[in-house]
């Protein structure tokens, strides 16, 4: 089991980024909350792992904060929330904000996260409220900080993104463009349009 990579950025294309660590290029799939806070300078991050085995693939997961890692892991034990979703609620919420959302019984909330049903989100309400206490949700465990800039495709990179994490291509489209503004880098782009299907 791989748990944990340092290792420098050498590409990001939300979800995806590759890590060279010592010469090696691993492929990680991450939430955006992981891509916020992730440097774009030369810097080396160090990013918690989660490796999925399946028949056809070896996915590798990556977080900025330890406590998501748990988030992801517990989601992935829910009926019928795979890694896709998991990574989708992560992208869409905070673990404080999940778990606060679970403890109210906000399926209305859980339902505005994209793959994210009504019956999915009830049984995340049931299902998760007793896994709340094993996440921490302190700010305390973060591996990156928090840096600027972007593409000039921005806008263009942030619909892929949100398409990614399960939106349709039309309400991914229409999310970017009633956020976009001229000047911002892929993750800003990503945040308001989270923030803004988030209300």
């Amino acid at each position: 089991m791989i748990g944990r990579l340092r290792g420098r950025i050498l590409s990001k294309q939300p979800p995806f980024l590759l890590l060279d660590v010592n010469g090696v290029g691993y492929e990680i799939e991450a939430p955006m909350s992981t891509f916020y806070v992730l440097p774009h300078g030369d810097e080396a991050v160090t990013l918690h792992t989660h490796l999925s085995v399946r028949e056809d693939a070896h996915v590798l997961y990556g977080f900025a904060r330890e406590n998501d890692r748990t988030l992801f892991r517990a989601l992935l034990k829910v009926s019928g929330v795979g890694g896709k979703m998991a990574l989708g609620v992560l992208s869409g919420m905070t673990a404080e904000e999940f778990s606060q959302a679970v403890q109210a019984g906000d399926v209305a909330g859980l339902t505005r996260l994209p793959g994210v049903g009504k019956k999915t989100a009830e049984r995340l309400v049931i299902e998760m409220r007793d896994k709340l206490d094993k996440i921490s949700g302190g700010p305390g465990d973060a591996a990156v900080v928090i840096a600027g800039g972007g593409p000039a495709a921005a806008d263009q990179d942030a619909v892929s993104a949100l398409i990614a994490l399960g939106y349709r291509p039309p309400e991914a489209s229409r999310m970017v463009s009633k956020v976009f503004q001229e000047g911002m880098d892929t993750e800003a782009i990503i945040r308001a349009a989270l923030k803004g299907s988030a209300q």
